[in-house]
C-alpha cells in the first residue's frame, strides 16, 4: 500500500487514519527520541548502521557493497526521503515549518531532516521512516533487495 503524500491543509487525525501501520511497533515510547528511532531503522529488513563520514551514522538497506541511505540519524534530528519528487516532500515543511527543513545538498531530491520530539507526532515519524525505506529500498536492483522490505 502506498501513502498519499501529505498535504499542508490536511488534519492530522486524516493523514494518521490513512496512512500505513505495517512494520511500526506498538511498544515504541510514547515519546520518539532518537535512540528508539534509530532502533526503529536498524529493525527494518535488511537494514545495517554504518558511519560513512566522521561522526554522521546512517541507517542503509541493500548489500554492504551496494546499500543505500534510507535514514541520516543525527543529534535530535532525522533525514528521511520524504517523497519521489521536492515537490512531495514540500508538504512536509508547510505542515511543520519548525520542525521540517529542506536536507543540505540532497533536498532537491525529496529529503528532508525532521526534528525528533518537535510537533511532529511520533507516529508520522515512523510513516516518514517506513515511506523513506520504502522508496530507496524499490530502488535497489531486484536481486539486491531484502526479503521482506516490502512487506
Amino acid at each position: 500500500m502506498v501513502r498519499e503524500p501529505l498535504r499542508a491543509d490536511e488534519p492530522a487525525s486524516d493523514v494518521n487514519a490513512t496512512a500505513p501501520t505495517r512494520g511500526l511497533a506498538a511498544s515504541y515510547p510514547a515519546a520518539m527520541d532518537v535512540e528508539a528511532l534509530t532502533a526503529y531503522c536498524l529493525g527494518k529488513p535488511g537494514a545495517w548502521p554504518d558511519t560513512p563520514w566522521e561522526n554522521d551514522q546512517v541507517a542503509k538497506v541493500g548489500p554492504a557493497a551496494r546499500g543505500r541511505i534510507f535514514a541520516f540519524l543525527g543529534d535530535g534530528s532525522v533525514g528521511v526521503k520524504c517523497g519521489a519528487s521536492r515537490e512531495e516532500a514540500d508538504a512536509w515543511l508547510a505542515r511543520y515549518p519548525e520542525d521540517a527543513r529542506v536536507m543540505p545538498y540532497i533536498g532537491r531530491s525529496g529529503w528532508n531532516s525532521l526534528d525528533v520530539g518537535g510537533r511532529i507526532p511520533d507516529e508520522e515519524m515512523l510513516v516518514a521512516v517506513d515511506e523513506s525505506y520504502r522508496l530507496v529500498a524499490g530502488r535497489l536492483p531486484k536481486s539486491l533487495r531484502p526479503a521482506g522490505w516490502d512487506a
